[in-house]
């Protein structure tokens, strides 16, 4: 019998920390097993990203990346928030801490800053990320989730090629 899963109650937050979690697990759960050999092999020597090369360099930019919004977010609120280098790691195993830790932070953003608000319509007010981009909160962290996925989906991708 499946154990019907839990979900936060605190409204859109909730949501969106629930659907981010969803999304990490499912990384978490393609990159199981990936060897040391495999997780750093050069799949794409095409591309001009060099975040998009191997497993490895894919999962260092998700990590850093998933820092990247919700110090976005803190220094959009004054706070004086640093970002986070990219790093390689040697094992998936790695990783998979890596992400949660990441995700940890990422849950502790809306801890701190509970009445947070998500939704901006004025666009002088949205948030002006590195990138060139503008978001309010919830835009940002619905951007997070589909980053994930899109990375999961080109490790898989990946994978099937090793």
């Amino acid at each position: 019998m499946n154990t019907p899963p839990t979900f936060r109650t605190n409204g859109a937050v909730g949501a969106l920390l629930d659907e981010y979690e969803k999304a990490l697990n499912e990384l978490l759960f393609v990159i199981n097993g990936v060897s040391n050999d495999d997780l750093s092999k050069i799949v794409d020597t095409i591309t001009s990203d060099e975040d998009c090369r191997s497993i490895q360099t894919i999962l260092a930019h998700v990590v850093s990346s998933g820092y990247t919004y919700a110090v976005e977010v803190r220094r959009w609120l004054g706070e004086e928030e640093q970002y986070r280098e990219k790093v390689l790691l040697s094992t998936a195993a790695e990783y998979q801490g890596a992400l949660k830790k990441m995700f940890q932070y990422n849950v502790q953003l809306f801890d701190n800053h509970p009445d947070l608000t998500l939704c901006e319509h004025d666009e002088d007010q949205k948030i002006t990320v590195r990138w060139g981009q503008k978001y309010d909160v919830e835009q940002l962290f619905e951007h997070a989730i589909v980053h994930v996925l899109r990375h999961r989906r080109q490790i898989e991708r990946f994978k099937l090629s090793l």
